[in-house]
């Protein structure tokens, strides 16, 4: 049942600041009644946990989530003064840490503002929270260290603070009432709306400069959101306006009144939200045929045709997710290809809050009557899984979502990819040029961005010039514009008017805006992005959608029943096509699963070939193998068909052909030389072969019962292969190490390097030996995997200095041997499209110009190409480029690894970390700093090793640290594991 899944608890904040919980039974039969009646329709399993707070029955006008998930703040009234609360995330997400006194509900409390307090918002980075209130004030707050337990200045609360934050920057500039504050991007900006009628930009780095005061609004301006590509800023009004502004020159670039010309009356607040990938903005208080709406407003013409309808009352806040979501696949189901789309919570002056994916017809769930009054505020967990919201009775609801009903979440480069479709720019790269101004608080930071300004060309030209910008891209499908495509299909939109005279509408789906698994009530909010395109020969028309507003007039007498649906405005009226109408996803998963079962069956009908007896007749192609075939035919005693074994590969390799006499140079760290005379003379029927062996005027000799094939050392081994596959090793200076070895087949070739030996047999099979210790680190291991199913022949071996076999073929491919996974690795290959089209000049400095020593090196080739056949291919997109020089930087970094060759692992590391820094690939130089640094704390449960190919792993990361000071986007990054590392050393 829904209502078994539905935890309600509550604890109140009296004037003394002292804690306690207690259970609001009514509240709990009210809400457990509303969803039986009337969500279970719409989602069965909406909500896991719903957590309620109470703050001494006065207004909460704002709430945010810190954006690492641990701590939430929230603004109101406070007893004399504006009150800021900063709150412990932990006791609302489990019931244990609730239940634990040891643990605090309130961190810090700040008493500061003069009046009541309108809107909190943390900073992107999490360092900074700023707050406004009706005090004409804007502060900015910080962390202070840690000096124990205390209250704020000028608090009646005589509770204890946990964390000490204090205001670091007052801003004062607004004439009026605070009403919203809101930071940009990567923090470029902070800007605050007032009922001034004016929006101040302020420079977040340099407060309190002003970058620009935007005027234009003739009414109360009580909402902000930034455009998430950093484009733009928009803002509403009680004008019964909604303005976009550009922050390139801070001009009005749109203003849009028709949605709001039929608002009466106001709200206290219109908090307006732009969706994740920048497409869609959607604001409060729109009014369609008199009836309270979100107007969804396209990016594309600023077109108002569509907008959320169903709450009763005016529309407050509206807040689009984090995160985009793409369909949840099934344990153990095939993957299936699933277009990515969003998630919006909407609320209102009804008490209701509803929450939104656009791949759904109607809303994932709808909460009627959630509080006592209008609904002032949301937020949601970085995550994108956990939301808050606020009221104006005091309260703050939780709601906490699983991956089953919201979707799996995609990665942040997913999510720049998709922007880089759009855009042209990942959204890690657009705000770059942004952070010219930045204020540097680290001063290890500041002197490598000195260095970093030291290197650059001094004219500055780098990068300025326009053939060095990324062009945006175009797309194309068969022989059309994705975006004509789009236009196309909103022409096609079929209206049709019903016998009483309302309005039917008839979209068709657009694939690039709607996720796969059916139709959505808000279709237009999907993706935009043609990189998860599906089929446009599979495009059907939705189910036709009722427009009226009056549904609701219907409901049971007693009982309000919330519907919602899309409402789409001004369309041209055409005939509607006979087409078969198909909205469920569950048809169009049976239309998607019929040809993989039908390859299931073709599978199971080739592997059945290979059991039944073959037919006469001419064999099939793939039956051919080029290498020798031996084929058995047992017949049994009971005179029974005779049965053909299945076919064995014979590989065979070249042996060297027997000289009479030879001589090699073996490089140590003086030249070697070997001179090999076979039957220098016959002892009692055996012939006598002589080799000698000489360096610095030292020499000796030593004789042999069989003819010498091969002979070759290093600096403190030789070894010698004889005719009758025997091998002997000696020391440099003569002395037998071991027996004569007893190879199983001829040998061809034979490598040495330091106490390791490698033999490559005629039968392709290869064994490695540590003469020193006397153990064997492969044994008789096939080159059958390497080789089968090619023409390909050994045309190189040789033997790494850690003892690592490597095979190189005519086909460019070269391989070697890890004798703990018992696997062939591909470790390089001269025709893979990532080494010619792999770009990372801009990653290299003079040093690693010169290239590296090394075994992967030997391999490659130590000139390598760097992109330079890339930079020819002016056609090739910048985020496939991007994408293809990731991969090929993280093969090098593992076939260093795998090779055991630590100075190549070194260099590909410092390359590699530049890349990342360049390109803003957080996760990835997250994750890589962190194995670098390990756990702080000692654990036995701990697998972390502290060196890596005999290198300190923390002396690594002191060498990347550099490298991320270089750019100011991670700053937090760079501090936060100096910080760590600087832990350690004092430990």
């Amino acid at each position: 049942m829904l209502y078994s899944n539905v935890a309600l608890f509550a604890f109140h904040i009296t004037c003394f600041g002292i804690v306690h919980f207690m259970y609001r039974i009514h509240l709990l039969f009210a809400i457990i009644a509303y969803f039986f009646d009337h969500v279970r329709d719409a989602f069965p399993n909406c909500i896991c946990v719903l957590s309620v707070f109470l703050f001494s029955g006065k207004p909460i006008f704002s709430v945010d989530i810190h954006p690492d998930g641990t701590k939430f703040a929230t603004g109101g009234q406070g007893e004399d003064s504006g009150k800021v609360v900063i709150w412990n995330m932990a006791p609302v997400l489990r019931e244990e840490d609730e239940k634990n006194e040891n643990i605090p509900k309130l961190l810090c409390q700040m008493d500061n503002h003069l009046a009541c307090v309108n809107c909190v918002r943390w900073s992107n980075n999490g360092l900074y929270l700023a707050s406004g209130g009706d005090d004409k004030l804007v502060m900015v707050w910080k962390r202070a260290a840690f000096i124990g337990p205390s209250t704020v200045f000028g608090s009646s609360s005589k509770l204890a603070n946990v964390e000490q934050w204090r205001c670091v920057m007052i801003l004062r500039n607004h004439t009026g009432d605070v009403m919203d504050v809101a930071w940009s991007p990567h923090d470029v900006w902070l800007a605050s709306c007032s009922v001034d009628n004016t929006i101040v930009i302020w420079n977040a780095r340099k407060f309190p400069e002003i970058v620009m005061t935007l005027k234009g609004h003739t009414g109360l301006v009580k909402g902000l959101t930034w455009d998430p590509v950093g484009k733009y800023i928009a803002s509403q009004a009680d004008d019964h306006s909604l303005k976009v502004w550009r922050t390139m020159d801070w001009q009005m670039e749109t203003n849009i009144t028709k949605p709001f010309s039929e608002c009466g009356g106001t709200t206290h607040v219109l908090r307006l939200s732009w969706s994740p990938d920048g497409q869609y903005l959607v604001s409060a208080h729109a009014m369609n045929n008199s009836g309270p709406t979100a107007q969804i407003i396209e990016r594309d013409g600023w077109k108002t045709n569509m907008d959320f309808v169903g709450h009763r009352k005016a529309v407050t806040v509206v807040k689009f997710n984090p995160k985009i979501f793409k369909k949840k696949q099934k344990n153990g189901s095939t993957p299936k290809p699933s277009c990515p789309y969003c998630c919006c919570a909407v609320g209102s002056k009804d008490r209701s809050l509803s929450v939104w994916l656009t791949s759904l017809k109607r809303p994932l769930v709808v909460i009627h009557d959630l509080f006592d009054k209008s609904i002032m505020d949301i937020t949601w967990t970085l995550n994108g899984l956990g939301l808050l919201v606020c009221s104006m009775d005091g309260t703050v609801a939780f709601l906490d979502f699983s991956q089953d009903e919201l979707g799996d979440p995609l990665n942040e480069e997913e999510k720049n990819a998709i922007h880089q479709n759009i855009y042209g720019k990942s959204l890690a790269i657009t705000m770059e040029s942004h952070l010219s101004s930045t204020i540097i608080e680290n001063p290890e930071m500041l002197k490598y961005q000195q260095e970093r300004q030291g290197n650059q060309n001094p004219n500055g030209a780098q990068g300025s010039g326009p053939e060095n910008q990324t062009p945006k891209l175009t797309n194309v499908l068969n022989g059309e514009s994705l975006e004509d495509i789009r236009k196309n299909l909103l022409k096609k939109q079929v209206e049709t008017r019903t016998a009483d005279g309302r309005r039917r509408i008839t979209p068709l789906l657009q694939p690039t805006h709607l996720a796969c698994n059916g139709p959505a009530a808000v279709n237009s909010i999907g993706m935009k992005s043609n990189l998860l395109l599906t089929s446009a020969s599979k495009m059907e028309p939705m189910k036709a959608l009722d427009s009226r507003f009056t549904e609701r007039s219907k409901a049971t007498p007693g009982v309000t029943i919330l519907w919602f649906h899309l409402r789409v405005k001004d369309s041209s009226s055409v005939k509607e096509p006979k087409v078969k109408d198909e909205t469920s996803s569950d048809s169009e998963d049976k239309i998607m699963a019929k040809p993989l079962s039908m390859a299931k069956r073709k599978g199971d009908m080739e592997g059945a070939e290979v059991v039944e007896k073959r037919k006469k007749g001419r064999p099939r192609k793939d039956s051919f193998i080029r290498t020798h075939v031996m084929s058995v035919r047992i017949k049994d005693k009971t005179k029974e068909p005779s049965r053909l074994i299945t076919p064995v590969a014979v590989l065979k390799l070249p042996t060297p052909s027997i000289q009479k006499s030879f001589s090699t140079q073996v490089s140590t760290d003086a030249i070697a030389y070997l001179e090999v005379e076979n039957e220098v003379s016959v002892v009692s029927g055996a012939r006598l072969s002589q080799l000698k062996w000489s360096r610095d005027g030292r020499e000796w000799d030593t004789l042999l019962t069989s003819r010498i094939t091969i002979a070759t050392g290093s600096s403190d081994i030789v070894a010698v292969a004889c005719e009758d596959r025997t091998l002997s090793v000696f020391t440099t200076c003569g002395r037998r190490l071991i027996p004569s070895i007893m190879l199983p087949a001829p040998l061809a070739a034979l490598h040495c390097s330091g106490h390791f030996v490698m033999v490559l047999m005629a039968s392709a099979t290869l064994s490695v030996w540590d003469v020193q210790k006397q153990t064997a680190l492969v044994k008789n291991e096939s080159l059958n995997p390497i080789l089968s199913g090619t023409d390909a022949t050994v045309s190189q071996s040789f033997l790494t200095q850690q003892g690592v076999a490597v095979v190189s073929l005519s086909n460019g491919k070269t391989y070697c041997f890890n004798s703990s996974l018992e696997t062939w690795n591909l470790i390089a290959d001269k025709q893979d499209s990532l080494v010619q089209c792999a770009d990372f000049r801009n990653c290299l400095t003079s040093q690693d110009a010169l290239g590296s020593m090394g075994p992967l090196a030997l391999t490659q080739g130590r000139n390598l190409s760097a992109g330079r056949l890339a930079s020819r291919l002016s056609s090739t997109p910048h985020h496939l480029q991007q994408g293809m020089t990731l991969a090929f930087l993280e093969n090098q970094l593992s076939s260093a690894l795998m090779l055991l060759s630590a100075s190549e692992y070194r260099h590909w590391l410092l390359i590699y970390a530049r890349f990342l820094v360049n390109e803003g690939y957080e996760m990835r130089l997250r994750e890589l700093c962190q194995d670098l640094l390990g756990p702080v704390h000692k654990s036995s449960s701990s697998s972390w090793e502290p060196t890596v190919l005999g290198l300190r792993k923390r002396d690594l990361l002191t060498e990347v640290l550099p490298v991320i000071g270089q750019n100011l986007r991670f700053q937090r990054l760079f501090t936060e594991y100096q910080d760590q590392l600087e832990l350690l050393r004092l430990k």
